[in-house]
């Protein structure tokens, strides 16, 4: 079997370390907000060149933090994609706001500045681009709307850790950041995790104090908050694949591009890339006429694949009454012909050329 993501393969290469730190923390007793939590933060940081970076409980409770932080609540609208896991539009919804779902480019899969500049009303106070796939939102023309109509900009990381564009790493051009550390992510711990960038130092003290129960000392509390701290273990497994995401990245670049390659004469559409972002390849995510065909051929021989998004957020039974009428056609299309295929650091150029006859049997 080939799975979408070979974690086993991945943990044997740095086993001994991983289980050494460990071994250490426990020796410690230092659990909660310990010594490993707060050096990942720092190497965190110091990677994606930002002042701050605050660890928390998952991808979710980052972009939910971040939005409070930065002051988003009842009554404002925030700019985002139908296209996307619901966990962006959820931290919209928890902070009172409204999600407007805006259509992507047929291209990049991402919101572009032409269709958010058309969504701005008098309520519009943030965007939240979410750089799906791995694939860099256009930062540059995004954060020049924001700044030009005095809007927050949240950017949704949580499958772009380590991707850049013009050399800047995503989450270091909005106002704050949330990334997830969902085992399958490009940079993955072995549960749930997450984090916060920004490089203002008032949205990172609220942020310390919202995922930390609102206190700032312990058993003073200044505002009600939540429990949402990055756990010490899990900050074990994230310093250790820290040191090495550039080479993860890599192989899943390389991967990407062999995939792309060997199937350039086959009637489906491979991933694109603007040249101005640098892909990291969370997912590698084909278009295809033909997708049912393609993926039980797949399935037959136990490959994996999947089709991440079947149902656009605006299509969801949850937004179905707010997003009544809606048509994002693009989203739509997109959604209704895509499909992934195994992507990992360790994948090898056999395989994937194992995956791809497999998929050229369909078409011949």
């Amino acid at each position: 079997m080939i799975p979408m993501v070979n974690l086993k393969a991945q943990y044997a290469d740095i086993q001994d370390e991983i289980l050494g730190g460990f071994a250490e923390t426990l020796d410690n007793c230092a659990f909660i907000l310990g010594p490993n939590v707060q050096a990942f933060e720092k190497e965190a940081a110091e990677y994606l060149g930002v002042k701050h970076a605050i660890g928390c409980a998952s991808g979710t409770d980052a972009l939910h933090l971040a939005l409070l932080a930065v002051g988003i609540g009842p009554g404002d609208e925030v700019i985002t994609s139908a296209f996307t896991f619901i966990a962006t539009a959820e931290a919209i919804k928890y902070v009172g706001a409204t999600p407007v779902f805006v259509d992507i480019d047929p291209g990049t899969f991402n919101i572009t500045p032409e269709n958010i500049l058309q969504a701005i009303t008098p309520k519009t106070k943030a965007v939240m681009p979410v750089h799906l796939f791995g694939q860099p939102a256009d930062l540059p023309a995004i954060k020049a709307i924001c700044d030009k109509r005095g809007l927050k900009l949240i950017e949704d990381c949580a499958q772009s850790f380590g991707a850049t564009v013009n050399n800047q790493q995503t989450g270091s051009f909005g106002d704050a950041a949330g990334f997830s550390f969902f085992p399958s992510k490009n940079l993955g711990c072995f549960g749930d995790g997450g984090l916060v960038s920004t490089n203002c130092d008032d949205t990172a003290a609220k942020i310390k104090q919202y995922r930390n129960h609102g206190s700032d000392v312990r058993y003073y509390h200044d505002v009600v908050g939540y429990n949402s701290r990055l756990d010490e273990l899990q900050a074990v497994v994230l310093r250790a694949k820290l040191k090495r995401i550039d080479q993860y990245n890599a192989a899943r670049r390389h991967a990407a591009h062999l995939y792309s390659s060997l199937m350039a004469d086959l009637p489906l559409t491979t991933p694109y890339e603007d040249g101005v972002g640098v892909h990291v390849y969370h997912q590698y995510t084909l278009l295809c006429d033909r997708r049912d065909e393609v993926m039980k051929a797949l399935q037959d021989q136990q490959i994996g694949c999947a089709v991440y998004y079947p149902v656009p957020l605006h299509r969801q039974n949850v937004f179905k009454d707010e997003c009544a009428g809606l048509a994002l056609p693009v989203t739509e299309s997109v959604a209704a012909r895509c499909f992934s295929l195994p992507i990992c650091s360790n994948l090898s150029d056999e395989t994937v050329k194992q995956i791809v006859d497999v998929i050229r049997g369909v078409f011949q």
